[in-house]
């Protein structure tokens, strides 16, 4: 079939909770939210270009461009706008390669980040997001009523006392300048489209009013309202007026009474930077969002500078620097028709706290869609009209902004506004720089013009001016970010947008499995690599837990073989168990990979799994089986914590807790004996170490956890089939000893036990045993292994034994067990147990299989004989070095 010519019906099996709805795919292409797009209206220039001007613009292009002149000098506003704009740009970048990577919903900043860091990101960020909205809308509904009260008010320079000023009617002016905001916003997104066109229209007549005023504007002295009778010149345009307001000069601001610096300014005009994210935030409004905001972004972020630069050069070349310091309204009193400057600054203002008002509340209403929060935002995610337009986010945003307006100064705000954006720019470059690094093959945006570098620029840049600015506020919100991190961390358990850190931690694991090397390897760095052969995880718990200790910050992988063939099934069996294994492991709280296999019998897919377990320089080198006998299976799943972890594992098809019922007494094993000696064999032709783990099921990890005297880990590196070797440490004995010593240094068993390793000797020679104590003393000190050394007779045992052996054809030994004295083994196990009174844990050598199939279930037979009714055992057989006495 054609790629223009997909089909998807209806009976097709696909996951309703996936973003990859049903839908026809008939000779062209459809969007996921081809549904919605009939409530997207709003265009490039009315959603994005129009919102990002307007909140760039608001008071700080008619208001406090003189007063960063004034204080940094022109040089120093330069500067600013060029750090502001270099951070701003930046920004952008990283905004347009994320919301061209994939389609954009409401939320804006918010929707990016989540969708790209995860939930705890998002989540988090979303909420300081948020908050940076809250309290933008009231500095700008403050700063619209200082502008009427500087035009209206006791002073007024249009209406000469009109209305009163104190605080609390300042107060009352902006709750109503709110209120009306409050208004638009709950009519919704369309009528607040056709009142940001309105107010530009307003707002571009009133700047050219100003611009042209510039120029026709004769000089003049200009009274300071706030300072008596002074006045201050209006010279026109003069070399020595630009001369004298290049460089700064800070001083105390009239309005606050605080000295200022490059700092304070920086945070007060970086205010007029920080409109970028006015279209983001209509995201869910628009028709193509990831279209429309990169290019009303960049287009809205170039006009506005090049206005400022402009406005900065002209208030240079033409206004005195006391004019600049002690009249923040000078351009309404130079203009040739004041009302416009007036009316463009309310209509710039206004707009303003309109976009940060309406931005805020989608901000809050997809973080309630997510329920990321939970509970608390319930109420915000129901309160929805017919037309999409969350009234009730609108609703809680507007309180929140009134409570912000009893902070009163616009300059006291102004430091708070940029350190939230700030940090919300931040996470914007981080989760791009993430996205561009992590290189998923799925980043592909469509917007080009970025890089990790540049994302990391962005990052850095910003978070340094955060501190620049105000440091308290930005540790204060950096400590709130963090909070709120750990807590949705917690409570969110999984999400379906995907984990960038994922992808992140694949980037760095392949790099560094590339350069793990298995030609460089060194006993000196030898660490286990265990590989569990599991039959039934019911009944296996104890075991899995005891061999996450065993394996000491190695390789763990769990394997099962599941019996069948691939044709018996419509699909791979394994795939659907395998959700089952991993939330088992999270259960058991062990550090844990898994590997399923399907096989026509056991032995063959232990074969698959000790031949690919791990990966490049990581794969296993010791293999660890359960005891092959006929004791009744525990489940160890009947815990209450068990059932209820378990269960949500479980996929609705298959709703029984967990799977693999446990195997009665009359039923038949699935694997033979003979077919498990071969498997141990297998292991040993695979040059795989191997342990054979008995009795665990009598052991309790917690109970060691609470003991109050110190138990024991009893070692006998004694190989019991051929007793004449007991002098003599090879290979195998060396691994068993360090396996115990591994085991001895996990903190529990460090603390709760002590290693004691068996010599057992001829009594009847003393000299001899004396040597062989000190010679193993010298071994185990070389070895850096702490343990104490047990001397014991065992004559009288040894006297039972039958042993023979012969040699093959290649001259190598063959192990004739039929010829080994069950009375013998009986004596080696009733020795073991008379020193096992305080023990925990015995480590014994594990004899090699004959080689003879034959001999197979009497090698087993007398495995049994020697391990029964021990404590805990760990038979072992180690076939590499793992130890070295150099540095």
């Amino acid at each position: 079939m054609s790629a223009n010519n997909v089909i998807l019906s209806e009976a097709d099996d696909v996951d309703e909770k996936s973003p990859l709805l049903r839908y026809h795919l008939l000779g062209k292409s459809m969007s996921v939210d081809a549904g919605r797009s009939n409530d997207r209206k709003l265009s490039t220039f009315f959603g994005v270009f129009l919102p990002c001007v307007l909140s760039m613009f608001s008071v700080i292009l008619f208001l406090r461009i003189g007063f960063s002149v004034g204080q940094a000098g022109l040089v120093g506003t330069l500067i600013i706008f060029l750090i502001g704009y270099f951070i701003v740009f930046l920004t952008v970048l990283s905004i347009c390669a994320i919301s061209t990577n994939g389609a954009i919903e409401g939320g804006g900043a918010y929707f990016m980040i989540s969708r790209a860091l995860g939930p705890e990101f998002g989540g988090s960020i979303g909420v300081l997001f948020f908050a940076a909205n809250v309290f933008s809308c009231a500095l700008y509904c403050i700063g619209l009523t200082e502008a009427i009260i500087d035009n209206f008010g006791p002073n007024g320079s249009l209406v000469y006392g009109g209305m009163p000023s104190t605080r609390w009617w300042n107060f009352l002016y902006a709750t109503i300048i709110l209120f009306f905001c409050l208004i638009v916003c709950l009519i919704g997104a369309t009528m607040f489209a056709r009142t940001s066109f309105f107010i530009f229209l307003i707002v571009m007549v009133a700047l050219g009013s100003v611009i042209i005023s510039f120029f026709v504007t004769n000089p003049k002295n200009i009274p300071l309202t706030d300072r008596g009778n002074d006045s201050a010149r209006y010279t026109g345009f003069s070399s020595e007026t630009f001369d004298e307001n290049l460089h700064a000069n800070y001083t105390i601001d009239y309005t606050t009474g605080k000295q200022l610096s490059f700092a304070a300014v920086f945070a007060v005009i970086f205010n007029g930077c920080t409109g970028i994210m006015a279209g983001a935030n209509m995201s869910g409004d628009l028709k193509q969002p990831s279209r429309s905001i990169p290019v009303g972004t960049i287009v809205a972020c170039a006009f506005t500078f090049l206005t400022y630069v402009l406005l900065s050069f002209l208030v240079s070349a033409t206004c005195s620097r006391e004019l600049l310091l002690y009249s923040y309204g000078f351009m309404q009193k130079i203009n040739f028709f004041p009302p416009l400057v007036v009316t463009g600054l309310i209509a710039a203002t206004l707009s303003a706290a309109l976009s940060t008002l309406i931005g805020g509340s989608r901000i809050l209403s997809a973080l309630a869609k997510d329920q990321i929060f939970g509970i608390i935002l319930r109420p915000v995610q129901l309160g929805v009209s017919a037309n999409d337009n969350p009234y009730v986010a609108v609703l809680v945003s507007w309180i929140l902004v009134q409570c912000v307006l009893l902070m009163g100064e616009l300059n006291a705000i102004a430091p708070i506004v940029s350190v939230l954006f700030m940090l919300v720019y931040a996470c914007t470059n981080l989760a791009c720089m993430a996205l561009d690094i992590a290189s998923a093959p799925n980043f592909r945006p469509t917007f080009k013009y970025f890089s990790w570098h540049t994302a990391l620029l962005g990052f850095v840049g910003t978070v340094i001016m955060m501190f620049f600015i105000n440091y308290v506020w930005a540790l204060t919100s950096i400590c709130v970010f963090a909070v709120l991190f750990l807590y949705i961390h917690f409570r969110v358990s999984g999400s379906s947008w995907g984990y960038i850190s994922q992808a992140l931690i694949f980037h760095q694991v392949r790099k560094y499995l590339l350069r793990l090397d298995i030609r460089k390897e060194h006993v000196k760095y030898w660490r286990p690599q265990m590989l569990l052969l599991v039959s039934n995880p019911r009944s296996s718990c104890k075991m899995i837990r005891f061999v996450n200790d065993m394996k000491k910050s190695g390789l763990y992988v769990i394997g099962h073989v599941k019996l069948g063939m691939m044709d018996e099934f419509p699909e791979d069996p394994v795939t659907r168990e395998e959700r089952q294994w991993l939330a088992l492991i999270d259960c058991l709280h062990v550090k844990a990979f898994v590997e399923l296999t399907l096989a026509e019998t056991i032995r063959e897919g232990a074969q698959h799994l000790m031949r690919i377990a791990g990966l490049g320089g990581m794969k296993v080198n010791t293999i660890v089986l359960g005891f092959y006998d006929d004791d009744v299976q525990e489940d160890h799943l009947t815990d209450g914590k068990f059932v209820q972890k378990l269960h949500l594992a479980d996929s609705e098809e298959n709703p029984q807790r967990f799977g693999y019922p446990l195997r009665r007494e009359d039923d038949e094993k699935l694997l033979s004996a003979r077919e498990y000696v071969m498997i141990i064999s297998d292991a040993i032709r695979l040059r795989k170490s191997i342990c054979v783990v008995r009795h665990i099921n009598n052991f309790n990890r917690d109970e060691l956890a609470h003991l109050t005297e110190k138990k024991t880990i009893d070692v006998w590196p004694i190989n019991f089939f051929k007793p004449e070797t007991a002098g003599y440490l090879d290979t195998a004995c060396i691994f068993l000893l360090q396996l115990s010593c591994v085991l001895h240094m996990v903190p529990v068993w460090n603390k709760h036990t002590e290693l004691r390793v068996f010599l057992c000797v001829d009594n009847k020679n003393v000299e001899a045993q004396t040597k062989m104590e000190k010679k193993l003393k010298s071994f185990l000190v070389d070895l850096r292994i702490k343990a104490k050394i047990h001397t014991i007779s065992w004559d009288h045992v040894v006297s039972l034994n039958t042993y023979s052996e012969t040699e093959s054809d290649d001259g190598l030994p063959v192990t004739h067990v039929t010829d080994i004295s069950t009375e013998y083994l009986n004596g080696i196990n009733g020795l073991i147990k008379a020193e096992a009174e305080n023990t925990v844990l015995t480590f014994c050598y594990l004899p090699l299989p004959p080689a003879n199939a034959t001999q197979h279930m009497q090698y087993l037979h007398l495995l049994n004989i020697l391990t029964n009714g021990l404590p805990p055992t760990v038979l072992v057989h180690g076939i590499s070095e793992v130890t070295s006495k150099d540095l």
